[in-house]
């Protein structure tokens, strides 16, 4: 399945709706008026345009995600090693590590993906 470019302020909403589904467009509105100052009209706009482009889904003004936030965030990162470092998977590791100080903890975190994708776990 392909997923829907989510535009920068979409994402804030869709970080928003993630956290809260099932939720009604109402409740919503004020979350989105709380947390982004957003009007009730921007966010039924959002809404609208996210349903058309199957992000999410509004039953009966109930609010569930069709995208979850991983596979979001994963298309989001292929994206960027696709544009930016030419789909290579270690330039982007290492212009990522270059200013980014990394834990023991973190590391060993990363070790363990790595550890896993070598025997075959996803």
């Amino acid at each position: 399945m392909d997923i829907p470019k989510i535009h920068e302020s979409e994402y804030r909403f869709c970080l928003i709706m993630w956290e809260n589904e099932p939720v009604t467009a109402v409740q919503l509105v004020k979350l989105c008026q709380e947390q982004l100052g957003w009007k009730r009209t921007t966010t039924y706009t959002v809404i609208k345009r996210l349903g058309e482009r199957g992000v999410l889904k509004n039953e009966n003004g109930t609010i569930t995600a069709l995208v979850s936030k991983d596979e979001a965030q994963a298309c989001e990162i292929d994206e960027l090693v696709e544009k930016k470092f030419e789909g290579s998977l270690p330039a982007f590791v290492a212009a990522f590590t270059k200013h980014q100080k990394i834990s023991d903890k973190e590391l060993d975190e990363v070790q363990r993906m790595i550890d896993r994708i070598r025997g075959g776990a996803v």
